[in-house]
């Protein structure tokens, strides 16, 4: 059961021990600072450098406040939340990761919004300290998955978010095996808010999100949230064959008019080299949908914990 007035945070670890000695000291002054009690629930998602000594270190120091869930493989960052969600207590959950581009002394301020009736607080990070391009394919893929989502998000990369208890064990149900936790809380939100917050460049470790890994959340935003990717393939089909069929009219009346042709067949070739990248194209994005589908008959674990610390 949840305890009253309990917050919880959730902040997945991977390969960040250059980031947790600087990490400890602020959050924990900024937890302090509300007056409230608080617990930390650090999920290493099978780190293979010290951060799991690290963070054993700090709850050695704080057996009242801090807890360790130790997957035995890497996971990724929201089977990570997920864990934490499914072992906090608190009436209200925070995530937050371990990089500190998103500054822990935020925290009271989605706190009080929460305390003032919101049942998911988001965050738009202000003043981003990243690459322009990185901005700017941020704006378009968050303005492209608004439209195909439903959904009404200004920034789907911060995970800087508040959750009261009814959203989190929402979520807990839904026992997806990939899932986007902003977008699916979003999705169950009665009253959600978004705040800006304050975005620092990272100082210490390397990013953990390559291009290809973001393509990848991206797909399994989209595909978990929406059939359009199918019905926008069905429409191309659609309009593919009735402008085959038009080309096809066009060359028959030609050939009993003008007479047959040997030009034109550099022209045919890249048209048929058109088709064959929509259909290629297609065909990746019902693999997607049949992907997840094969994910969930397997009814496999979303996580496995190898070891828990907990002072109880």
């Amino acid at each position: 059961m949840p305890e009253p007035g309990l917050v919880s945070v959730v902040i997945p670890v991977y390969n960040e021990e250059e980031c947790l000695p600087h990490l400890f000291p602020r959050l924990r002054s900024a937890l302090e600072g509300m007056n409230r009690p608080y617990e930390i629930i650090f999920v290493n998602d099978g780190s293979r450098d010290r951060s799991l000594q690290l963070l054993y270190e700090f709850y050695k120091a704080n057996p009242k406040r801090v807890r360790i869930i130790d997957f035995n493989g890497n996971f990724g960052q929201h089977m990570a939340i997920m864990a934490g969600f499914d072992h906090s207590r608190g009436d209200i959950i925070i995530t937050l990761d371990a990089d500190l581009q998103n500054p822990p002394e935020e925290i009271p301020r989605i706190v009080l919004k929460i305390d003032e009736g919101h049942d998911v607080v988001g965050t738009v990070r202000q003043n981003r300290q990243d690459p322009k391009f990185r901005k700017m394919a941020s704006r378009i893929v968050n303005s492209i998955t608004n439209r195909i989502t439903g959904l009404r998000l200004n920034d789907y990369g911060c995970m800087l978010r508040g959750y009261r208890r009814d959203i989190v064990n929402i979520i807990n149900q839904s026992c997806e095996s990939t899932t986007f936790i902003p977008a699916l809380a979003q999705k169950f939100a009665v009253n959600p808010v978004e705040i800006p917050v304050g975005h620092n460049e990272r100082e210490h470790g390397t990013s953990k999100y390559s291009f290809f890994r973001l393509i990848r959340l991206n797909f399994d935003l989209m595909t978990g949230f929406s059939l359009f990717p199918l019905q926008a393939v069905t429409m191309i089909g659609m309009a593919v064959s009735a402008l085959s069929f038009l080309f096809v009219l066009f060359l028959l009346l030609r050939r009993l008019i003008v007479g047959p042709e040997a030009e034109g067949v550099f022209t045919l070739l890249n048209i048929n080299f058109f088709l064959m990248g929509i259909t290629m194209s297609c065909v990746g994005i019902i693999g997607e949908y049949i992907g997840r589908i094969y994910s969930e008959v397997r009814k496999r674990p979303r996580y496995v914990i190898r070891r828990e610390w907990d002072h109880d």
